[in-house]
């Protein structure tokens, strides 16, 4: 009987990075878990990411395979920051995958002749959508955890132009055809998806083996609670943090609102901010205009084992995404021990129920930020519902 550790397995995700969170970050998990556990697996990402690679992975660079830059991938991306991030990631990164698909062929199919890979596992992009050339290597090929085909709650039409709109659905419509063209999601010998939102968004008809399996996983070596925090119901100021990258469908503006509004109503409420982004500038300034500069820390990127501790001596995740496919940091807290207040729309939903946290619905838009107050105030205003 052959031993499952004896599985050779490669991750192809060329995007892998411990610095961007989300997707880029997952492979890497993947990669160091298995390894872990004894399995021979191996790794395929592009060089831009070699030094953090090699800084987060030191152990295991002999089993880590990069794909250099090239004259097509830099025209690429020096044509794609010209345009709008919609059609930018849309159209440049979609070319950006399949230039370094081509790329990766190469190395694929000397390890495959080496017989040192069984098994291909793509773990990134998620979008549904998006084709995949990866087969006919000879080996099986699993694509996945895919999650997607959402779209932004109603009343919230101004996240995205008319014009970016109707990019969205003639990409989609493109996206299809080239995945007629393009097979290796057809062909694929499984398609891992998070839920039925992407089931049904998937461009493959008919697929024999569409498996739902969450995309996210949280690592208990990391986010283990501490069992002392459950000795007493702490009373005071209640402590929130929001962990992720501060852009627009993450609505932190609002839950910047919510937190003045929690206040000028009495409630000792603080909240630290993980993460950085294109937004930071304008939500600093948003927190100073709202009276917020004592409540409020912008504590800027942070690796995962310092998120963990500071989310340890929080009361509770506040994340009122507009637009969270998954919501990797609601399990993370919860993980804690941590009860959630989130969105009732996308990942989270799928996550939270009234055990562990409270869901509050975006819409309507104009009181959205009083409702989530309001889920404030009722955290702080009993710490036994907190534990």
């Amino acid at each position: 009987m052959t031993n499952t550790t004896d599985l050779k397995i490669l991750i192809v995700a060329p995007n892998a990075s411990s610095k961007f969170g989300g997707e880029a970050f997952l492979p890497l998990q993947h990669f160091r878990i298995l390894r872990q556990r004894g399995y021979p697996v191996r790794l395929i990402a592009h060089s831009r990411n070699r030094a953090d690679i090699e800084a987060t992975l030191a152990s295991h660079l002999d089993a880590i395979h990069f794909i250099e830059d090239s004259v097509v991938h830099r025209a690429i991306w020096r044509t794609g920051n010209i345009f709008p991030g919609l059609i930018r990631d849309a159209i440049f990164g979609t070319a950006l995958s399949l230039v370094n698909e081509t790329f990766q062929a190469r190395v694929i199919r000397a390890l495959v002749q080496k017989r040192v890979v069984d098994i291909i596992h793509q773990p990134i992009p998620v979008s549904p959508k998006a084709p995949s050339s990866l087969y006919g290597f000879g080996v099986p090929v699993v694509i996945g955890p895919m999650n997607g085909g959402m779209a932004y709650p109603e009343g919230y039409e101004d996240h995205e132009s008319r014009s970016a709109r109707r990019f969205v659905g003639v990409a989609r419509v493109i996206a299809t055809l080239l995945n007629r063209i393009i097979p290796g999601k057809r062909k694929a010998s499984a398609l891992l998806v998070a839920n039925e939102r992407t089931r049904a968004a998937l461009p493959v008809r008919n697929h024999p083996r569409v498996i739902t399996l969450v995309e996210n996983g949280v690592d208990l070596s990391v986010w283990r609670p501490d069992p002392a925090r459950h000795d007493t119901a702490r009373t005071g100021t209640l402590k929130l943090v929001f962990m992720g990258r501060l852009v627009a469908l993450k609505a932190v503006d609002i839950t910047l609102d919510a937190i003045r509004i929690a206040r000028e109503s009495g409630i000792e409420v603080t909240l630290d901010i993980l993460g950085d982004g294109a937004e930071r500038g304008a939500l600093e300034v948003a927190a100073r205009n709202l009276g917020l500069g004592d409540a409020v820390r912008f504590l800027g990127f942070r690796g995962q084992d310092e998120c963990a501790d500071i989310l340890k001596r929080a009361d509770a995740l506040i994340l009122n995404s507009l637009r969270e496919c998954g919501g990797a940091v609601v399990l993370e807290a919860m993980s804690l021990g941590l009860p959630v207040i989130a969105s009732d729309w996308g990942g989270p939903a799928d996550y939270i129920d009234p055990s562990c946290g409270i869901l509050v619905s975006p819409t309507p838009r104009a009181n959205f930020a009083v409702r989530l107050a309001a889920a404030i105030t009722r955290l702080a205003a009993d710490p036994m519902l907190r534990r």
